[in-house]
C-alpha cells in the first residue's frame, strides 16, 4: 500500500469525505490510501468473478458487490473496496454504501497491491465475523489462492492453477468453478 495522503482521521471523517472525493480511497486505522486503477485484463477477471458469482447466487439472499462498494472491518479498523465480495444478509439496503460483513472477499492482484493484499487485507478479511473464504486471483497466470474459514477455523490455504477447478463449496452452490471461467476473455485463457 502506498504511503498514507494527510495526517490521521476519524472513519467517519473518511466515510463523509468519500461521498464527494472524484477519487476512491481506502481506510487503514486513521490513515487515507488513494487507490490506482486497474488493467484491462484486472477488470475482466473482476467482471467475470462477479458473474459467475452472481449466477450462483441468483434466488438467495445472497448478494455480490464490485469495486464501488465498499466493505467496513470493524475489527481491523479498515474500510477497503474490494474487487469483488458477497453479502449474505437479506437486510442490506439497496442504497448503502458501506457493508459491514462478507462470506467471501475477493481480490485480483496487481503489482502494486500483492504484498498488501496477501498480508495486511488477508489479516483483516479473517476477522469479518461471516467470512467463509477469501480469494487472492493473479492477473498474470490462471492460478487463485483461496484462504477458507469453516465452523472449526482457519483452513489451510490452498492453490489451484489452470486446468483446475475451485471445488464445490455448499454456500456458495453449485458444483466446482473452472479456473478458465473466471479468465474468459482475457489472453490467459
Amino acid at each position: 500500500m502506498a504511503h498514507p495522503l494527510q495526517a490521521p482521521i476519524h472513519l467517519f471523517d473518511y466515510l463523509a469525505r468519500e461521498e464527494t472525493a472524484p477519487l476512491r480511497h481506502e481506510y487503514v486505522a486513521g490513515q487515507v490510501y488513494a487507490m490506482t486503477g486497474g488493467t484491462m485484463r484486472h477488470n475482466r477477471i473482476a467482471f467475470n468473478v462477479a458473474r459467475v458469482l452472481a449466477d450462483r447466487l441468483d434466488g438467495t439472499p445472497c448478494q455480490v458487490f464490485i469495486n464501488d462498494v465498499k466493505l467496513h472491518v470493524q475489527a481491523a479498523d479498515s474500510v477497503y473496496y474490494p474487487d469483488v465480495f458477497v453479502v449474505c444478509d437479506a437486510g442490506v439496503a439497496a442504497g448503502e454504501r458501506v457493508a459491514h460483513d462478507a462470506v467471501l472477499v475477493v481480490e485480483v492482484l496487481s503489482d502494486s497491491t500483492a504484498a498488501t493484499d496477501r498480508r495486511e487485507k488477508l489479516a483483516a478479511y479473517r476477522k469479518l465475523p461471516g467470512l467463509r473464504a477469501y480469494w487472492i486471483i493473479s492477473q498474470d497466470e490462471q492460478r487463485v489462492e483461496v484462504y477458507g474459514r469453516d465452523a472449526i477455523g482457519h483452513q489451510p490455504p490452498m492453490a489451484y492453477a489452470a486446468g483446475e477447478a475451485l471445488p464445490a463449496v455448499d454456500w456458495l452452490g453449485g458444483g466446482p468453478i473452472a479456473l478458465q471461467a473466471l479468465y474468459a476473455g482475457t489472453d490467459l485463457v
